[in-house]
């Protein structure tokens, strides 16, 4: 699937349980960060398809990404967990939504053993659009009824316009 998607599913399930802005900042790292791995685009199109499903889909990548969020954050144990959980629903929609083609190397670099299922939509195709609007959607409900987006943390002031809360006015130091 999509970055953004995975973000979102990341920040949407974070919003389940009672987490500190910097937790729920977390989910939607470790809910998006295995496209890491995709960032060899950037270096030539053969490093891409070479890594990309690869490097960050596996599961050494998915413990060291849940161990070093979570050492940042407070009940390491469940954020551990939860990170964890976070991370191997980003490959369960990467299994369900890049393509029948596209395989994940989940125990790389130890085997190249692919994980793959036939019956996977592709990349570009409805059910990814559609999954998209409704963690959007969802957004919006938390942003609605909690006051908070995802960008709480990133860009506070933008976060408290959005969700309708007033900003502080800066104090004027002369009149």
């Amino acid at each position: 699937m999509h970055p953004q998607t995975h973000i979102l599913a990341g920040w949407c399930i974070g919003n389940l349980a009672p987490l500190t802005p910097r937790q729920r900042l977390f989910c939607m790292l470790a809910a998006g960060a295995a496209d890491v791995d995709g960032l060899g685009w950037l270096i030539s199109q053969d490093l891409y398809w070479d890594l990309h499903h690869k490097v960050g889909h596996c599961a050494v990548f998915g413990v060291v990404l849940a161990s070093s969020l979570a050492a940042f954050s407070p009940r390491r144990t469940s954020s551990f967990l939860l990170y964890l959980a976070l991370f191997h629903v980003h490959l369960l929609m990467d299994v369900v939504g890049s393509g029948p083609n596209w395989s994940i190397y989940y125990l790389w670099p130890f085997s190249n053993a692919a994980l793959a299922v036939p019956w996977s939509w592709p990349l570009y195709s409805w059910p990814n659009i559609t999954t998209f609007f409704i963690l959007l959607a969802w957004t919006i409900i938390i942003a609605i009824r909690q006051r908070r987006t995802p960008l709480e943390l990133l860009m506070p002031s933008l976060d408290l316009r959005l969700v309708g809360r007033k900003v502080a006015e800066p104090t004027r130091i002369l009149p």
